[in-house]
């Protein structure tokens, strides 16, 4: 069960375990952490728009074309920005800091 740090907009910091194989989004959502996912993880809304530092960024697997596209719908992207609907959490992303974003 890989370690995962959820950083909110205000700085506060939520270090939780999640099991292998859970996405961002369940994983915020399970931890009543704000995260909107409005489309549940079909990658049509950008609800579960998140940022991940280069560091981290390096150890994901690169973003989709879709979801570079579906991206593009959210609010203050960035070179850090990622669907939390795609980022599926595993042992070897244990310690990966996930910065939460506005959704509105």
């Amino acid at each position: 069960m890989p370690k995962v740090t959820f950083v909110q907009m205000d700085g506060a910091e939520h270090a939780v375990k999640v099991a292998a194989g859970t996405t961002v989004l369940e994983a915020a959502k399970a931890n009543d952490l704000p995260m909107v996912g409005t489309c549940g993880g079909s990658m049509v809304c950008a609800t579960c728009h998140v940022k991940i530092c280069a560091a981290d960024r390096a150890r994901l697997p690169p973003p989709t074309e879709d979801e570079e596209d579906t991206l593009d719908l959210a609010f203050g992207v960035t070179a850090d920005s990622r669907l939390g609907c795609q980022i599926e959490l595993t042992d070897a992303l244990e310690g990966i800091r996930i910065q939460l974003t506005s959704t509105m």
